[in-house]
């Protein structure tokens, strides 16, 4: 008898369905936050997708997504604020972006995360950037061409140019926040700037051009201490973090000749990076293995040589070390911020002696000595073997 009872009271709880669940139709779907300063706490901005545009072949001519902005004394304040702008229940579970404008990143951005890694609706795997220049409240005013919806193309193109261009890095939460409180590593985050006027850029007639007047481009890496932005990367830079940090999937390498230009399609890369301590410091040793095939030629050099050959590669190795020696020099001379994670490798290395130098690890990284080793080989020539200039030139 109570078996019984037993198990319809279960059957009872299987069946008792989502006691919290809403309709479609009840809620407003975001797709990226924007978070700004202001002089009494923050500025929202929230993308919300308009689904009727979405929906069914026909569109209205309407757009697709709906910005609205509210301010507040906190983040979850400001957001609550948005209800009186927005019909429906704001909805954050399908959020693909987040966006820090540049003055509050480099007031900090510790505070305003703790709603995004405290709140119970918010998956982690959407990325976080800064707005370069600008407010994230003009980054998500802005129509994009090719994406109905702006969060996706900023979701796509990050993800785009770390494949194959290597000078930017996807970051989610559990990343930001494992690199702020860490004390061998520092954070990084991608930065995001618009072209042309952020009003004209609201405009639907915006993306109605081949060459839209205003629109948004993926940056290049900004340095944070902590959770302050404290500077930026430039393209060459940037690679050379992602080189370091073994981020490279595909990239691109120019080669000078003395009559033009090879370029070298990167397809693969191995960093390894070790710690040790010698004569009391520590040193940081980095070998690169960078794989690649020569994608374009724009010079009259005899391919079918291996003796050139050699030395290709060997201009491939110089070229790539130089990125990364001058991506450490920049953060060692400028930043004093460890982006790089040597810290964490001395840790692993040698905890014992770690614990003398973790209290002032920024010191230490400044006057770090960093041995340098690359060793690029080239796999494939192309399709061709050797180049038709020489001919045009002869």
């Amino acid at each position: 008898m109570y078996k019984k009872l037993l198990i319809i009271i279960c059957m009872l709880l299987l069946t008792s369905g989502c006691w919290s669940k809403k309709d479609l139709n009840e809620l407003a779907i975001v797709t990226a936050i924007g978070i700004d300063k202001t002089e009494d706490g923050y500025s929202v901005s929230i993308q919300i997708l308009n689904p009727s545009e979405l929906a069914g072949n026909t569109s209205s001519g309407r757009t697709e997504v709906v910005r609205f902005v509210k301010s507040g004394e906190t983040v979850f304040e400001a957001l609550r604020k948005l209800s009186t702008d927005a019909p429906r229940r704001i909805y954050l579970a399908h959020l693909r972006e987040v966006v820090f404008g540049e003055e509050l990143a480099r007031e900090g951005i510790g505070k305003a995360l703790d709603f995004i890694s405290r709140d119970h609706e918010m998956r982690t795997d959407f990325y976080i950037t800064v707005a370069k220049g600008s407010t994230a409240a003009d980054i998500l005013n802005i129509q994009t061409a090719i994406e109905k919806v702006p969060a996706n193309k900023l979701f796509n193109a990050l993800e785009n140019s770390e494949s194959v261009w290597a000078a930017a890095k996807t970051v989610k939460l559990d990343e930001l926040i494992n690199s702020i409180v860490s004390k061998g590593k520092e954070p990084v985050l991608t930065g995001i700037y618009h072209y042309g006027d952020a009003e004209v850029g609201g405009n639907i007639e915006n993306v109605h051009n081949v060459s839209p007047e205003t629109g948004l481009r993926i940056d290049y890496l900004a340095v944070f201490k902590k959770d302050k932005l404290i500077g930026w990367l430039n393209m060459d830079e940037s690679k050379g973090f992602n080189y370091i940090t073994d981020n490279i999937k595909n990239t691109v390498v120019n080669i000078e000749q003395e009559d033009g230009k090879i370029t070298i399609e990167t397809l693969r890369s191995k960093t390894k990076v070790k710690g040790k301590i010698k004569k009391g410091k520590p040193v940081i040793d980095i070998s690169v293995t960078p794989e690649g095939n020569i994608a374009d030629v724009e010079s009259s050099i005899d391919l079918t040589k291996p003796e050139n050959i050699d030395k290709l590669e060997k201009k491939y190795s110089d070229n790539i070390k130089e990125k990364v020696q001058t991506s450490i020099q920049k953060v060692q001379e400028d930043f004093q911020s460890d982006i790089f994670g040597f810290g964490e490798v001395i840790h692993r290395t040698d905890p014992k002696a770690w614990k003398g130098l973790e209290d002032n690890w920024d010191e230490h990284f400044t006057n770090l000595k960093v041995n340098v080793h690359v060793k690029a080989e080239i796999r494939r020539l192309g399709t061709i073997t050797d180049s038709f200039q020489k001919e045009t030139k002869e």
